[in-house]
């Protein structure tokens, strides 16, 4: 029986320890709203979370997180699924769409380094690490923005749930550091392994489109689960990252694409967006920093096509070209 015809909503979500996490807030948070209806949690390993040899950027796509997840909210077999929203495609596939976006946590990068090393050495930085350190990430957009900025440094393919990344950190001899979205940290209780947050001003990195925001699908048409679930929504949230997505959308860019933002409301209507496209070595990059009014859904979508327009006449297309170009081709 589906949630029209029941007391029960059936949540589902990725069975990793973050997912979970992220999944028990937001049922926290309805049962708050709507405290006559159960939400159990449904969990399963998606393809990207079993395979973890493979780094992101070789998968060619986001929906490796999503697909499986979205078949059973399709199927009636779940009524939502919670996603971090980084992790979902921009076109959302038919019968699925987004119920509702929640507040967003801190949406920046951070730096995360080897408790030994900061133990013996003191380094607190990225400025710290030595030259030739290795930093373990599998995200090409940070890989790019990392190799812009401190071409001294290596990297390191590193994958797997935040308390396996900590771990192989401090088991790793090649490791120094790795980075890692400070919304999970904090979402996980490991805000204390945090050594800096890395922004535009602070160490020159932009964050993934969507990241530090939970997403609520829902089946398109089920109106009950709509409004159950629309307490949650945040309309700034929704209003900045509606820009990020229409950006990335227009750019057709995803996991494998270095494509970094930041949107801050400077106004109650004014949203300042920076955005960057950076080649995999780090050696070309376009960037963009627009500021403009918004009060509607629509007016944000518009908002990240000029964004990407404008990263598009200065270059962002011949970038992602040349990054496409070398991109293993997907099997079916």
């Amino acid at each position: 029986m589906t949630a029209e015809q029941t007391n029960t909503v059936n949540v589902g979500t990725r069975e990793s320890p973050l997912a979970m996490a992220q999944a028990h807030l937001v049922v926290k948070a309805l049962k708050a709203v709507h405290p006559a209806i159960d939400f159990p949690i449904h969990g399963m390993t998606t393809t990207g979370d079993r395979d973890q040899n493979t780094a992101l950027y070789n998968f060619g796509g986001k929906a490796l997180w999503t697909s499986q997840l979205e078949e059973k909210l399709v199927n009636k077999e779940l009524d939502i699924v919670v996603h971090c929203l980084k992790d979902m495609p921009t076109t959302l596939p038919p019968g699925c769409v987004l119920g509702a976006i929640t507040s967003r946590e801190d949406p920046r990068d951070t730096l995360v380094i080897k408790e030994a090393l900061v133990q013996k050495h003191g380094w607190k930085t990225i400025a710290d690490l030595p030259y030739g350190s290795v930093v373990g990430t599998s995200s090409v957009r940070r890989i790019a923005q990392m190799a812009r900025r401190y071409p001294y440094l290596k990297f390191k393919d590193h994958r797997g749930n935040i308390n396996t990344r900590l771990r192989k950190l401090d088991e790793d001899p090649e490791l120094s550091a790795i980075i890692l979205a400070a919304a999970g940290l904090d979402r996980m209780n490991f805000s204390d392994r945090i050594s800096q947050h890395l922004d535009w001003e602070n160490g020159g990195m932009l964050y993934a489109v969507g990241q530090g925001a939970l997403a609520i699908e829902c089946r398109e048409g089920d109106e009950r689960v709509l409004e159950i679930v629309k307490a949650l929504q945040n309309s700034k949230t929704t209003m900045s990252c509606l820009v990020e997505r229409s950006l990335m959308r227009s750019l057709e860019g995803g996991c494998s694409v270095p494509i970094g933002v930041e949107t801050t409301w400077v106004s109650e209507t004014e949203l300042r967006v920076r955005a960057t496209v950076v080649s995999v070595k780090g050696d070309e990059a376009v960037d963009t920093d627009i500021t403009a009014t918004i009060h509607t859904e629509d007016e944000a979508d518009e908002l990240g096509k000029r964004v990407a327009a404008d990263l598009v006449s200065k270059g962002a297309n011949k970038i992602l070209d040349a990054i496409n170009a070398t991109k293993p081709k997907a099997t079916s």
